[in-house]
């Protein structure tokens, strides 16, 4: 049962994305920087770091998962945020192999994904003329500001999701379950 705990958690960020522009101030809308919620890969982030192993690929399953739906509800292209977000998680778990797993860490590796996956979509949508940026004004108006704006999200919610995801892991590697 506590295997769908995490694509439940995935699922209510995907639907809060969509809300969190509202919670913000209106004088911060109004300018022009951007603000682009990338929760669901925040909280694969800590999945990445805390529950996967070695072995498993839990957050790069639930990143191709999550980034269709993602693509499905916000955005009129399939794949893009499905591969940014399946690709950088991936390089995540990748790198949790030569890092030790802690808070500086998780916000290192959280910026890095981060702006991997906003890259890889600037990249994309460029190519597909969707995007009028220069890469100038994107670094200023929207990367730094997205970066920001997610990198608070991830310090919200860690101390909330370390603690349940280490206990989850542990739990995966005995084979018990208490829930």
């Amino acid at each position: 049962m506590r295997r769908l705990l995490i694509p439940l958690i995935l699922f209510l960020l995907l639907i809060m994305e969509g809300v969190a522009l509202e919670i913000l101030p209106a004088s911060l809308l109004n300018g022009d920087l951007v603000f682009v919620s990338h929760w669901i890969f925040m909280f694969l982030i800590l999945v990445a770091i805390f529950y996967d192993r070695e072995s498993t690929f839990f957050s790069v399953f639930y990143g191709l998962l999550f980034g269709l739906l993602t693509d499905i509800v916000y955005t009129g292209i399939l794949g893009v945020y499905m591969f940014s977000y399946g690709l950088g998680a991936y390089i995540v778990h990748g790198m949790t192999k030569l890092l030790h797993a802690n808070i500086f860490v998780t916000i290192l590796l959280g910026m890095a994904g981060l702006v991997f996956v906003e890259i890889f979509n600037k990249f994309v949508f460029s190519v597909i003329g969707i995007s009028d940026l220069t890469w100038k004004a994107y670094l200023i108006e929207r990367l730094t500001p997205t970066i920001i704006a997610n990198i608070l999200f991830l310090l919200i919610i860690y101390p909330f999701f370390v603690k349940w995801l280490v206990e989850w892991k542990e739990e995966q590697l005995s084979g018990s379950s208490k829930f």
